[in-house]
């Protein structure tokens, strides 16, 4: 993900300064804007240690109930993540009119909406010549289905600078969106279904096939396949730091099974605290994966006790820190339902750490089967090496591929 690092977010983040009180809420602002202009020249410096160095203004802020500090700072992240526009960004924060709404934009959005509706009101007028017994709610339906076949206009390569509308596009981009939300794993449903939708080649094949999952399937698989490789890469790689892990399994909620629907944007939820891969559960409920080293652990996984194997004290004190973070969000579960919309009453975690060969003399049955009972004794905490993850991910695809 590319971080936008602009004039209009340090100007932003200038009027942030103004409203902070707190000298550390001031600190962590100034320390960002100074990362922010170091660059070479007029180039400003973003990356993630903008994102983070944000993260710390908005938890200082909120430490010292400076709220509407944190409000400002939610925008600058989703204007430097890419959820804001532009446009919005300026309006929001009248960056460049001094305080008064911007004519230009406002003039832009007049002649644009003017247009549209001349538009609506020929086409409405052509269809109503045609169907002279229409009534009112069939050319209200007719004049909302050009709207949503909009969505997918087409530029035609033998009249360049025309565009056109394609009848029906609308209805087979909402039947595909049904299709990868309710039977593959997509992150962005809508935005594949326009893809696809505009796409001629796709279209061929989806005709072609009448359940229209052969292509969707397989481009999920391959995406998952190439995904699960790159990981176990860097799982067997005997140097990787907990930090090329996290990289690695970020957006791929898909391996940790069925249970979760995506990522929370927000890793820092409570003071101190900043969570490896927070993952959004079925039920709304957060998922905490507490990510340690997998071939570069130091120290075994487990050790004999009285003719059995246990789990050492690293990863006692593994599944130590993951419940304090579990206690931590139990009590900040109604700010972070409040401002966050994210739901801790029922939150869970797992830890991941370790590889079988790290301790290449012990079983890995042996291994896995002592941390199983570990986690029969542990509440709301899961403890796996990155192996048995890789393993039951692999599976996982084995069975889609076969279905």
């Amino acid at each position: 993900m590319s971080v936008r690092s602009d004039f209009s977010l340090d100007l932003q983040l200038g009027l942030v300064l103004n409203e902070a009180v707190h000298p550390d809420v001031k600190g962590a602002l100034v320390s960002a804007r100074d990362h922010m202009n170091s660059g070479r020249g007029r180039h400003r410096r973003g990356g993630k240690v903008l994102i983070h160095l944000l993260e710390a203004v908005r938890q200082r802020a909120a430490d010292v109930g400076e709220w509407q500090v944190v409000r400002l700072v939610q925008d600058s992240l989703d204007y430097a993540e890419g959820r804001i526009l532009q446009p919005d960004f300026h309006e929001r924060h009248r960056l460049f009119q001094d305080g008064v709404r911007n004519k230009r934009l406002q003039k832009y959005v007049g002649n644009g909406l003017g247009i549209e509706l001349k538009y609506l009101a020929e086409a409405g007028r052509e269809f109503v010549d045609e169907h002279p017994d229409v009534g009112v709610d069939d050319l209200i339906a007719h004049l909302y289905s050009l709207s949503e076949d909009a969505r997918f206009l087409d530029a035609p390569e033998d009249r360049p600078g025309r565009y056109r509308f394609l009848r029906g596009r609308a209805e087979l981009a909402v039947w595909l969106q049904r299709v990868l939300r309710e039977r593959v794993d997509i992150e962005d449903p809508a935005e594949a279904a326009r893809r696809i939708t505009t796409s001629p080649e796709a279209i061929a094949l989806l005709a072609a096939d009448t359940e229209g999952q052969m292509v969707l399937r397989a481009a999920e698989l391959h995406r998952r396949s190439g995904g699960l490789a790159a990981l176990r890469t860097v799982v067997e790689d005997p140097t990787a730091s907990e930090h090329a892990l996290q990289r690695a399994l970020e957006g791929q909620h898909w391996i940790f099974g069925g249970r979760f629907v995506g990522e929370a944007i927000h890793r820092r939820l409570v003071p101190g605290d900043e969570v490896d891969l927070p993952l959004i559960r079925h039920d709304g409920a957060l998922h905490v994966v507490e990510l340690k080293r997998a071939m570069s652990l130091t120290g075994p996984l487990v050790k004999k006790h009285r003719g059995s194997w246990i789990p050492t004290a690293q990863v006692h004190d593994a599944v130590g820190q993951a419940v304090n973070y579990l206690v931590g969000l139990d009590e900040n579960r109604h700010r972070l339902r409040e401002d966050l919309g994210i739901e801790t009453r029922r939150a869970s975690a797992m830890v991941l750490i370790g590889h079988p060969l790290v301790q290449p003399f012990v079983p890995e049955e042996s291994i896995n089967e002592a941390l199983r009972t570990l986690n029969t004794h542990v509440n709301r905490v899961e403890v796996l090496t990155y192996k048995e993850l890789l393993d039951n991910a692999e599976r996982s695809l084995g069975s889609t591929s076969a279905a």
